[in-house]
């Protein structure tokens, strides 16, 4: 991998925009002639679900063979740290054998009513206790060499309507029940990447939201890794990337990325900022099992 300032300088302004969205809809774009390789990434919160084909979503078709572990409302029930920990070592393990990079989890968002259609991928209900749950899941999975992806940040507390639904949550409720187990988790395993959600929070999609990616994620709790966005969860691109949001997942997104280099060329978007995720995501690349 290449200096930081020497990758700035050997890559164009239409390469680092395309480095933005993924190449497909489990993959990343590698660029080898800057010693960037593809990464892939699939779901897998208690499983790894990798599809046979990186084209097409997997969750109708058939996927390949692997370990089914119990469900995050299962362990959760657990209490225990050292469970969790050998769940997230045993899922790197395989995740390696699969050629897996990313695995996205740990789901760790509060649940607000038992109707809700995730429960089953969330630890519980408390801040505490999924914070410590899912520290546990990533530094296990991590010491394998495969990063995990945190999610779904934040304010993902029910499935009916999410896409246009924002979660109005005050700012002593949002930082005590809702980013509680986030930020235990930044600062105790600092997960490689973190998913943002679909919903709106306070009137502001999470995907472009700069107080929740900006000034509390990265300044406040001094996240240094990949911000991506859940699957088509990307409202405005700009406004996204200039808030925080390094990958747009899926792609390719060829509109967007041509969007970004316009917005750039007529000064409506910092170059800086795209430098920026392009030196974040050296650093994952520099993490990823094909570096380690």
């Amino acid at each position: 991998m290449r200096p930081t300032q020497e990758l700035l300088a050997a890559m164009t302004l239409e390469e680092k925009a395309a480095i933005c969205a993924g190449l497909n809809m489990w993959m990343t774009k590698g660029f080898e002639q800057h010693g960037i390789p593809a990464l892939q990434m699939y779901d897998g919160t208690n499983g790894i679900r990798k599809t046979n084909s990186n084209e097409e979503m997997g969750i109708t078709g058939e996927n390949i063979p692997a370990t089914c572990y119990p469900t995050g409302s299962a362990i959760g029930s657990s209490w225990n740290t050292d469970l969790l920990h050998e769940l997230g070592v045993a899922l790197g393990v395989e995740g390696r054998e699969m050629e897996v990079d990313l695995l996205l989890g740990p789901g760790i968002n509060m649940k607000r009513t038992p109707l809700g259609g995730r429960n089953f991928e969330y630890y519980s209900e408390d801040p505490c206790l999924s914070g410590e749950l899912g520290a546990a899941f990533v530094n296990g999975l991590q010491s394998q060499g495969v990063g995990g992806s945190l999610k779904h940040f934040a304010g993902n507390n029910q499935e009916f309507e999410k896409i246009v639904t924002s979660s109005e949550i005050d700012e002593r409720t949002l930082r005590e029940i809702y980013l509680a187990a986030f930020e235990r988790i930044v600062k105790k395993a600092n997960p490689w990447t973190i998913m943002c959600s679909y919903n709106l929070l306070n009137g502001s999609y999470t995907s472009e939201n700069e107080h929740l990616l900006n000034d509390i994620l990265r300044e406040e709790w001094g996240y240094d890794g990949v911000v991506i966005s859940d699957w088509t969860a990307v409202n405005d691109r700009i406004r996204g990337l200039a808030a925080g949001l390094d990958l747009e997942m899926p792609g390719p997104a060829y509109y967007n990325t041509k969007a970004i280099v316009k917005a750039v060329e007529e000064g409506k978007l910092d170059e800086a900022v795209v430098n920026k995720s392009a030196v974040v995501f050296s650093s994952l690349y520099a993490r990823s099992r094909k570096q380690i």
